[in-house]
């Protein structure tokens, strides 16, 4: 598969990596040398193999889900960098404009 530059910037946008122009050869040689080998897997027959979540089988190991008391309010947020009442302040994260 042939990338060019900007291919290789708009995964990069979508991503949210800051890759400096100068990088954006290797990074192209790099994605495209994944992509390579992605397409060799496309060639590997799998009629008749089942899909599976995990190669291991693996069991749910968790606790029972019972009702237990939380921690207080001023006890969780008393690390909070910023706090809003009873809660964790966050910047906002919608533009509204």
């Amino acid at each position: 598969m042939s990338l060019d530059l900007n291919d290789v910037k708009a995964v990069a946008r979508l991503a949210r990596l800051d890759v400096p122009e100068a990088d954006l050869p290797r990074v192209r040689d790099q994605l495209a040398a994944i992509l390579g080998y992605v397409e060799q897997l496309r060639e590997v027959d799998t009629a008749g193999v089942e899909p599976l979540a995990h190669p291991l089988p693996v069991r749910n190991v968790f606790r029972d889900d019972e009702p237990r008391p939380s921690l207080p309010a001023d006890e969780a947020l008393r690390n909070a960098p910023a706090r809003a009442g009873d809660y964790f302040a966050v910047p906002a994260v919608f533009d509204n404009s």
